[in-house]
């Protein structure tokens, strides 16, 4: 039995997933997810990734920016003890974040799929969308938990990769629309 990899994030309705949070993340229009209108059950999906998530895994910009925060965060606090998998050839292994679980320094694509094949439920992956392209292109992502948000960005960090390559099917496991605008996409990876 392999671990399912599961790609979770905000995108734009033209697939931007660069700084929905704040300007300080480094796009122009960062912020776009909270200048789209607030209705709870659009982030419903939130709640259901809490009760799956076994394990968290992030490309090496993004823990820097999640760990500080999310350590202390009420919202994030089932995620304190977890495992964490940070995926990154410069990080020094004593770079960890103190006081949030065990983390685990992994330095290759090749190093994520033997992940994969060990014991454990999912392992999600938030943000990081240099590092979702490069899992999706080793054909490593198994499922994409989306909330696409009624916005068009024009530029930033896509999630999807341009690169030629054979077509990847998907099957859709799940969607619902929201009053706001937002779209829930749950997509499986066809292997």
């Amino acid at each position: 039995m392999t671990r399912e990899l599961v790609y979770t994030g905000f995108m734009s309705l033209d697939g931007v997933v660069d700084s929905p949070g704040g300007k300080e993340e480094g796009h122009r229009s960062g912020g776009w997810v909270m200048d789209t209108e607030f209705v709870p059950e659009a982030y419903s999906l939130k709640g259901e990734e809490l009760a799956d998530t076994t394990a968290l895994m992030f490309g090496r910009r993004s823990y820097e920016v999640f760990a500080p925060f999310w350590r202390d965060s009420a919202d994030h606090a089932a995620y304190k003890e977890l495992p964490k998998y940070v995926v990154s050839t410069g990080l020094a292994d004593d770079a960890a974040v103190e006081d949030w679980g065990p983390i685990t320094i992994l330095r290759s694509t090749e190093d994520v799929a033997e992940l994969k094949k060990g014991d454990g439920g999912a392992v999600f992956i938030h943000g990081s969308a240099e590092l979702a392209r490069r899992l999706a292109d080793a054909d490593l992502i198994d499922r994409y938990n989306l909330l696409v948000f009624p916005v068009l960005l024009g530029s930033g960090k896509g999630l999807f990769s341009r690169a030629d390559r054979d077509k990847q099917q998907l099957r859709l496991r799940e969607s619902a629309t929201y009053s706001n605008g937002v779209a829930k996409l749950v997509y499986d990876v066809v292997h």
